[in-house]
């Protein structure tokens, strides 16, 4: 009996772009709703292959992903920030605030949803026959997003105020779709300097497998993620105490040049350096040693403290909780090199291990 596994999840628009896709080269598709035990609270469609057909779908989906046309870059400085409009949200767009008004950017605020009218009446099948529902379903939905912006946006701005910041100008947007590819999307037609992303703290996010949006958009996007746990007391904006991963490369330069130029740490900033690189891969380096390294960073940012960790440990998140526990860092920084997608389907990359089990404010830079 043939096995199907889950390749990808799409609003249903995009599930039959894909389906289309992936059957012009002669792989079988399914697709099924997200959620089959209550399937009026819809989030997506599932697009299901044979599992052999695994690595060939997985070269399609990139070799199209690589093919697209990115729109035209908007004028300006940006930084988006998704919202559900929950207190976390607010959490991270106060920070983004903060940060914004740095940077002279604009904040793009972007909520995204699912149809549940739509998806709840689909009648799924080889052939994908389903029914059309209420047709003004969209509209009220759009309708009451927009609602439940402005008074997003009325809480942003009182916060604001109350904590003395500089006012910054504002954009909305309500998108429909699955939240990761709003996003994406959304990132290309307004490249952001950041993406500021509110996240569930590790506990709630092991028991309520909360967070997979954050981790998508980290793996997938070309863009400077930043994540703030929610009931943070740590202000990545002033953090005293920085922690940065390091894989002892030319990345590296890469990684501290995007950290002063977003973040902007105070003079006097103590930034830990912890190499994570493996033994063998060292020696053939661009940095060549950790020492080499806290060299280049003292030389070229006299105005910041420069310390080395030892890396003690095999886990790096055992590790960096381990560093936390005595200094406290007010973010920690990681290089995020992109995986491909067959690599994201089976491990999990250093950033998603911190993003889960580290309730530490994260800067991840794409190198």
């Amino acid at each position: 009996m043939t096995r199907f596994i889950t390749v990808a999840i799409h609003t249903f628009d995009r599930a039959l772009a894909l389906r289309s896709l992936l059957e012009s080269e002669g792989i079988e598709v399914m697709l099924q709703n997200v959620n089959l035990t209550d399937p009026e609270v819809a989030s997506g469609v599932r697009v299901r292959i044979p599992e052999d057909d695994l690595p060939l779908a997985l070269r399609i989906i990139e070799s199209a992903d690589d093919a697209s046309v990115p729109h035209p870059a908007a004028e300006g400085h940006s930084i988006i920030v998704p919202t559900d409009f929950s207190d976390l949200s607010l959490q991270a767009a106060s920070l983004a605030a903060d940060l914004a008004a740095k940077h002279g950017a604009t904040l793009r605020l972007l909520h995204a949803y699912i149809d549940p009218y739509v998806a709840a009446n689909m009648q799924l099948s080889n052939k994908l026959t389903y029914e059309i529902a209420d047709a003004d379903s969209r509209q009220r939905l759009e309708s009451a997003a927009r609602m439940r912006m402005d008074h997003f946006t009325e809480r942003m701005a009182h916060r604001i105020k109350d904590r003395g910041l500089s006012p910054v100008k504002y954009t909305t947007r309500i998108a429909e779709g699955v939240p990761e590819d709003a996003i994406a999307e959304y990132g290309k037609l307004n490249p952001p300097v950041l993406v500021v992303m509110g996240t569930r703290s590790s506990e709630r996010k092991q028991r309520e497998l909360i967070g997979s949006v954050s981790a998508e958009v980290i793996d997938t996007g070309r863009f400077a993620v930043l994540t703030v746990p929610e009931d943070s007391d740590r202000t990545a904006a002033q953090a005293g105490q920085i922690l940065m991963l390091c894989y002892l490369d030319q990345a590296d330069m890469l990684v501290l040049d995007s950290l002063m130029r977003l973040i902007k740490p105070a003079p006097g900033t103590t930034i830990t350096l912890l190499p994570v690189a493996q033994r063998k891969r060292i020696t053939r380096s661009i940095a060549g040693s950790p020492d080499a390294l806290l060299g280049y960073c003292r030389a070229h940012y006299p105005d910041m403290n420069f310390e080395l960790a030892d890396a003690g440990a095999s886990d790096i998140v055992a590790e960096v909780c381990r560093l936390d526990d005595s200094r406290h860092f007010g973010l920690v920084t990681v290089p995020g090199r992109r995986k491909s997608l067959f690599s994201r389907v089976f491990s999990s990359g250093t950033a998603n291990s911190l993003l889960f089990h580290a309730d530490l404010p994260m800067l991840t830079v794409p190198v």
